[in-house]
């Protein structure tokens, strides 16, 4: 009796360390194939900066008398919301750094 529970348990901790391998191996390929942080803000503050650079031109367009005023409000919409977007991850960054520097060591 005692041998089929140590039995049991061998198979139960091998099992496990399988488990644990793959779940390793699963988390490494995922932080492989996902861009840095880094990359993932240049990529946020270049697409907002983009959002402008098309308000502004239909804008522009506009005075012109070559846009319609939807087309510019709704760039400057998107360009809000982009820009609002942008400062609310500034803001959690911040936040996230600030209880970083409160832990005790």
């Amino acid at each position: 009796m005692n041998t089929s529970l140590t039995a049991a348990n061998a198979y139960n901790l091998a099992q496990r360390l399988t488990n644990q391998t793959k779940s390793d191996q699963t988390l490494q390929q995922a932080a492989e194939s996902k861009p840095d942080f880094g990359a993932m803000i240049k990529d946020g503050v270049t697409g907002v900066l983009d959002k402008g650079q098309v308000a502004e031109k239909t804008a522009t367009e506009m005075v012109h008398g070559k846009a319609d005023v939807v087309d510019v409000v709704t760039a400057v919409a998107e360009t809000e919301v982009a820009l609002e977007t942008m400062v609310s991850v500034r803001d959690r960054v911040i936040s996230a750094y600030e209880q970083i520097m409160q832990m005790p060591i």
